[in-house]
């Protein structure tokens, strides 16, 4: 993530939203500590926790990135690690879903990128009207 991050920093529109995969451990504090040991501006890229269930229901709902079957196991016996990432438009939605352990996606995301930071807002709401 922190190759996207170095590429993409200086874009206005660009943000990196990451989730923490253990949020019972992973507190304010401790997750401060961790986003200051990356020395990356904070504005750019968020570092999240929350409880379980929503943290969890927003990976597997909203970005589609876990197996659907694991929506079937208990959420207190449950564990979401990914190396999926979502790639999301200004609008909002999720538009491709890259390997973060595969270079060749991460540099494909990395041009994807660049290409939607450059959508014009009109065009995007021309498209959620289309749908």
């Amino acid at each position: 993530m922190r190759l996207v991050y170095d590429a993409l920093k200086d874009e206005k529109d660009f943000l990196i939203l990451s989730h923490t995969c253990d949020p019972e451990n992973d507190t304010v504090p401790r997750i401060k500590w961790y986003a200051d040991s990356m020395k990356v501006d904070t504005k750019k890229w968020i570092f999240l926790t929350g409880r379980k269930d929503s943290l969890y229901n927003m990976a597997r709902g909203s970005y589609t990135i876990d197996d659907p079957a694991n929506n079937m196991k208990n959420i207190d016996d449950d564990f979401l690690h990914t190396q999926f990432w979502a790639l999301v438009d200004k609008a909002g939605d999720v538009r491709y879903v890259y390997d973060g352990l595969k270079e060749s996606e991460v540099k494909q995301l990395i041009r994807k990128a660049r290409k939607l930071l450059e959508e014009d807002p009109e065009q995007i709401i021309k498209r959620e009207k289309e749908q």
